[in-house]
């Protein structure tokens, strides 16, 4: 499995920000850091790949599936599927509980029975980024590096190809920090999905087989917001 991006051009209309990629591959089983700037275009990069956004012009091809050529709904069943997104902002719901937000994402799943095998699988991974305690708490009683980790939960939960993660240990303290980054990557790794995690914290860089500065991806023609 592979994604590449060829030739990417995307503009916001109602901000002066361009964002010109001319190449990107990211092979199957690789975890990729990509840092740069505060405005530099991570987190539009990360939703262009994502199908959030669609490019102006050019081709993000997954599996040799040209992922610009769908339609909106079909790019959302893609991103649903084949995606594990963990936001900045995090996106969950303060009135479910830990145990529903986790398990929402597969709720919208065509084809995901939504079982007992599965919410062992999701009781599994919450335990081992040390939130086993809060199952069944609501997520507005939770810390805000709590909710990165039922996050992070929810992004692993479906066996995704591409694990795209905006700054996902943020809010972290250094210890939960590593195992939040430790466990995203083993799981990346052992399944052979694709990690590319937008970071701010050099210190966590060695963990990553690859590092990008976004600056090295852009043509002259972008510009940051």
């Amino acid at each position: 499995m592979a994604l590449e991006l060829r030739d990417i051009q995307f503009k916001y209309p109602d901000r002066g920000f361009s964002l010109c990629v001319p190449q990107l591959t990211l092979q199957a089983g690789e975890n990729i850091a990509l840092v740069g700037p505060s405005g530099s275009g991570k987190t539009t990069l990360l939703n262009l790949i994502a199908g959030i956004l669609n490019p102006h012009q050019g081709s993000i091809l997954l599996d040799g599936e040209d992922l610009t050529l769908l339609s909106e709904q079909a790019r959302r069943q893609h991103r649903i599927h084949r995606f594990g997104m963990i936001f900045q902002s995090f996106e969950l719901l303060d009135y479910l509980t830990v145990r529903d937000n986790i398990l929402l994402q597969a709720r919208l799943c065509k084809n995901v029975k939504v079982d007992n095998n599965l919410e062992v699988r999701a009781k599994h991974i919450i335990s081992e980024l040390g939130l086993a305690d809060k199952w069944q708490r609501n997520i507005n009683a939770l810390s805000q590096g709590e909710r990165q980790r039922v996050a992070a939960c929810r992004a692993l939960l479906l066996d995704p190809k591409i694990v795209l993660a905006d700054e996902p240990t943020g809010n972290l303290d250094p210890k939960n920090k590593q195992t939040v980054l430790n466990k995203l990557v083993a799981e990346c790794k052992q399944q052979q999905r694709i990690l590319l995690t937008v970071t701010h914290d050099h210190s966590l860089l060695p963990t990553f087989d690859r590092v990008i500065d976004i600056a090295s991806l852009l043509t002259p023609e972008s510009n940051s917001a």
